[in-house]
Order: structure tokens, then C-alpha cells, then sequence
């Protein structure tokens, strides 16, 4: 089966957007993106697809809709696989034997997403953000942003950025190439490099990313960006799209079988739902009062899978299971 058109929805500054574009990039996978706006309403994607889930970047694959970037790696790296000639997230190790692909996974979102990625968040100029912005990023975390308490933490951010950076640099000393060792770039340095090199673009910053005390971890995020933008330079940029013109794209798509997720009914007894319940599925941190509602056709380990209808027709929305809560919707409130 066709993999289907890949349509990602993004926009310039949000920095996970750029950690799937450089997914998309090592692995060379043609695509098209729909640029959308930082702040809600984003009607492309709520109205069209009838997925209320407001974190960005959402990716889709034919008719399959995935949200989180833990998830659309692993998409990505399924129905991408090298075997077709595509490049790989999950390269083996130097040394020989197969690739940490579990290791990396986890690395990838409790380490980097979960534990990195929040005091870099706190290196933002938040005291001049428009208001409209902190308004709707408070509405995202369901409690007002304190610009000044924020403003306030920035040394212990610093402090705490540096010591992660301690880490890295010591997991570089023996002067490999990349962060696990492996024959090419992996998911572990898509991971931490778009953090750091994010980071490093804020007022104040350089102090952090001091050659002198890091000299192998600004080696290697040198490495890695000379690394993307050669690839980028053999590859054909993505297709812009409208809203509209993508969401009819993908609803008119195939998609992938119920099966290759398939339905494991004692995971589902743990969680309290069965198949074709109507649930809700929203992540368990930030924008978890945005829940997605659809009919449950999917489940495992991994992923849960709803069918959910927008006006632009049915899609397949994809959640991962590490991360996200699912409940039974009742009735009254459908």
C-alpha cells in the first residue's frame, strides 16, 4: 500500500516544527506543509479536520493525521522505511549491531522534549511577547503566564541549560561524531540540536555556549547544521499548500489498515475504553483542556487511533500512548 501524500502543518517559529522538518530532511521524504498560525484559531486544522488537538507540528500521511512529534517519528520511520531507499532516524552503531531504536525513542521524549526543552522554553524574551501570544500560550497551560516570575528565573534556567550542556560534552569527549555513536545522524541528535541551536538564539545566550568549556558539543551542533543544509541543498523544498486545498487532500486519501496498530484489548481494559467507544484524547501536560473527541479504531502499546469527522470529511487521527490520557466521552457531552 501507497504510503500517501505527506502534508505537514507548521509555522517558522515554533521549534518542534524544525525538528520534524530535519526528520523529514534525513530522511529525504518529499512533502508539503501548510504554514498556520502561532496562536489559535487555526481553522485549517480544528474546522477542516475536526481535530481539536493545538499543539504544532501535526503531520499527515494520506489520510492518517498524527499529533506529537513522538508519534510522527515513528510514522515517518514506518512507512518510510530504507528498505524503499529512504534514510533513517535509527542508524546502527559504528561499532556494528542494531540500532538503539528504543533507547533513542525515550531519550528523544523524556530526556530532550520532557526534561531539556522546558528551561530553554524560560530563556525566552517573555516580557516582550505580544499580549495576544501570552494570552493564548496561558490558555495552553491553563494558568496565567507571570512575565516578570519568568523573567525572574533566568539565571536558574542558565544554570540548569549549562549543566545539561556538561552532559552532552561529556558524552561527546571521545570526539564521535554523533551522540550515540551511530553511523550517520539519529533521532537523539535531531532531538537535543534543535533545542540548543533555539536556544542559542536568544539575547544573552553566548555566555552558555562558551567554546572554551563545550568545544565537542558546538562541534557537533556545527556538525549536524552543516550536515541538514547540505541535504537540504540536494533536496526539493516542500510544496506550499492552503488549508483548505491540504484538508480535501487528505480526506480523500487512503489510509493506513486498522491492523498495523491493531486493537489490544487488555491495554484498553487498563485504560477503560473498548472498541468504537467514543473517547477524548489530550495530552496530560500543556493543552489538555483541547481535547480531540472521535470513535476508538485502534490501539496498542505505542498508539491509539480515532476516526473523527471535520467538514472537510473523516480522517484518522493518530495519538501517541506515553504522554496523553484517553477517557470515554459520555453521552451528554458528544
Amino acid at each position: 500500500m501507497s504510503a500517501g501524500p505527506v502534508i505537514l502543518y507548521r509555522y517558522d517559529t515554533s521549534p518542534f516544527s524544525h525538528k520534524i522538518d530535519n526528520v523529514l530532511t534525513l530522511k529525504g521524504i518529499p512533502h508539503s506543509k501548510v504554514d498556520v498560525s502561532p496562536v489559535l484559531p487555526r481553522p485549517e486544522i480544528t474546522d477542516y479536520l475536526g481535530v481539536t488537538y493545538r499543539r504544532i507540528p501535526i503531520l499527515a500521511i494520506g489520510n492518517d493525521v498524527y499529533c506529537d512529534t513522538s508519534i510522527i517519528v515513528s510514522a515517518l520511520e514506518r512507512r518510510f522505511p530504507s528498505a524503499k531507499g529512504y534514510g533513517t532516524i535509527f542508524p546502527a552503531s559504528k561499532n556494528g549491531g542494531n540500532a538503539d531504536t528504543g533507547l533513542i525513542k525515550a531519550f528523544s521524549k523524556f530526556y530532550a522534549d520532557n526534561v531539556l526543552f522546558p528551561p530553554a522554553t524560560n530563556l525566552l524574551p517573555w516580557g516582550k511577547l505580544p499580549a495576544a501570544f501570552l494570552k493564548d500560550r496561558s490558555a495552553l497551560r491553563g494558568s496565567t503566564i507571570d512575565t516578570k516570575a519568568l523573567e525572574a528565573n533566568i539565571p536558574n534556567a542558565q544554570t540548569i541549560i549549562s549543566s545539561h550542556l556538561s552532559l552532552i560534552e561529556e558524552q561527546l569527549n571521545d570526539s564521535r561524531e554523533w551522540l550515540f555513536n551511530t553511523a550517520s545522524p539519529s533521532l537523539a541528535d535531531i532531538s537535543v540540536h534543535f533545542i540548543f541551536n533555539w536556544a542559542r538564539s536568544f539575547k544573552g545566550t553566548d555566555v552558555l555556549f562558551d567554546p572554551t568549556t563545550i568545544p565537542f558539543t558546538l562541534q557537533w551542533l556545527e556538525r549536524l547544521s552543516g550536515h541538514m543544509k547540505k541535504l537540504r541543498q540536494s533536496q526539493s523544498p516542500p510544496i506550499k499548500v492552503q488549508g483548505a486545498d491540504a484538508a480535501t487532500n487528505i480526506t480523500s486519501s487512503a489510509y493506513e489498515s486498522y491492523d498495523v496498530v491493531g486493537f489490544d484489548k487488555t491495554e484498553a481494559t487498563r485504560l477503560h475504553v473498548a472498541l468504537g467507544d467514543m473517547v477524548q484524547i489530550a495530552p496530560e501536560d500543556t493543552g489538555r483542556n483541547y481535547p480531540t473527541v472521535g470513535k476508538l479504531v485502534a490501539l496498542n502499546r505505542e498508539e491509539l487511533t480515532l476516526e473523527v469527522k471535520g467538514s472537510k470529511g473523516l480522517i484518522r487521527c493518530h495519538f501517541p500512548r506515553l504522554g496523553f490520557f484517553v477517557r470515554p466521552v459520555s453521552p451528554s457531552k458528544l
